[in-house]
């Protein structure tokens, strides 16, 4: 598997609770150097409290190897051209070594925290990397714009506004998904899924993939060079000491997730319905302490590995091997000893290789 990470490193989804470090937008450069020094593939970064394209440029600029990608950008309050020229931009800073990745939001945030109309999410999605796609070809290969559908139509690009060719202008497009009709999207017009990090290396196997495929089918694309990169739920401490409050941590994001309407699915394959109803009332009424408790040792072990950093490598690579392409994980680093660690757990989950993701991806017998 290649590994990447989220800054700074050690970071975990909160959920519930507040992040324990922020990102330091000065000491980006730095880590993203620290993480090539190690041996990590790539540095991404999601969409919460800064500029993913500014985080990208601040790395880009620091690194010569790293792999850099959104995970995700939030793509609808954007315009297609907007987010066209802000990847070419990093794409062009990096020398080939950006992707993009997108995310939809959910129709409460569409509407009430960026003020726009909400329109359903997989058709707006596919015409939305569609257009993406058409203005780098604009700029690549002179070819007019012609983008005419129902959220987009755009058919102007003048001198002044065209950045003109760049050497590796085939940048992956990956589409964040957890819903087959999303996963059917980004077989049909992306390079490579997403999953949310409730979706269980079974949901992604037999619902998601299946999605995919029947998706690339439609589209007439290969999933040769597919690739599905998870943000897996980890609970990882030196010492089982250590441990206790990670796994309190973890069993908050898990409470948090099962009361999202939008994650249901993945709750639904395991039998959890009722626990998501229970904990979406919870939610509404917001008594957030009380929504921990619902989640029982054996529901967290289900969406959470769980390993001192003795253990943790392999099993990550036991669970998701046969299913991811990309993990993201790091630990933070305080200290030369930590770096080896870290150096450590990095050499042993890439070395897992993604033979076996790539057999189940493409559909073939094991």
């Amino acid at each position: 598997m290649r590994l990447e990470t989220l800054l700074p490193l050690g970071k975990v989804d909160p959920g519930l609770r507040a992040p324990e470090t922020p990102l330091d937008l000065h000491a980006v450069g730095a880590d993203a150097r620290l993480l090539e020094d190690i041996g990590y593939d790539g540095l991404v970064v999601e969409e919460t409290k800064d500029d993913p394209f500014v985080i990208m440029a601040l790395a880009a600029q620091a690194t010569r190897r790293l792999r850099l990608g959104t995970s995700v950008a939030i793509a609808f309050p954007r315009s297609p051209t907007v987010t066209a020229l802000s990847a070419w931009t990093i794409q062009k800073l990096s020398g080939g070594r950006f992707t993009l990745g997108l995310g939809t939001q959910v129709k409460a945030h569409i509407e009430r925290r960026y003020g726009m109309a909400w329109s359903p999410a997989g058709p707006w999605m596919r015409e939305y990397v569609r257009a993406v796609r058409a203005v780098w070809d604009c700029w690549q290969n002179d070819t007019p714009l012609d983008i005419a559908g129902p959220h987009y139509t755009i058919n102007l690009m003048v001198p002044l506004f065209n950045p003109g060719p760049i050497a590796h202008p085939a940048i992956p497009i990956h589409i964040a998904a957890v819903n087959a009709l999303m996963c059917q999207v980004a077989g049909e017009v992306g390079d490579g899924i997403r999953p949310h990090p409730v979706c269980t290396p079974s949901y992604i196997e037999t619902v998601m993939l299946p999605a995919v495929r029947a998706g690339a089918a439609k589209g007439g694309r290969t999933l040769d060079d597919f690739r599905v990169c998870m943000k897996p739920l980890v609970a990882a401490a030196a010492t089982e000491a250590e441990l206790v409050p990670k796994v309190r941590d973890a069993r908050a994001r898990i409470a948090f997730y099962a009361s999202t309407p939008q994650y249901r699915a993945a709750f639904d394959h395991l039998g959890l319905g009722e626990l998501a109803d229970r904990l979406k009332l919870l939610s509404r009424a917001q008594r957030w302490e009380e929504m921990p408790q619902h989640i029982s040792d054996d529901i967290l072990e289900q969406f959470v590995t769980i390993a001192t950093y003795d253990d943790i490598a392999a099993r990550l690579c036991a669970r998701y091997g046969h299913v991811v392409t990309d993990c993201e994980f790091s630990i933070a680093v305080r200290s030369e000893a930590d770096r080896e660690i870290l150096r450590g757990l990095a050499r042993t989950i890439q070395a897992e290789g993604e033979a076996r993701a790539r057999r189940t991806i493409l559909g073939a017998a094991a």
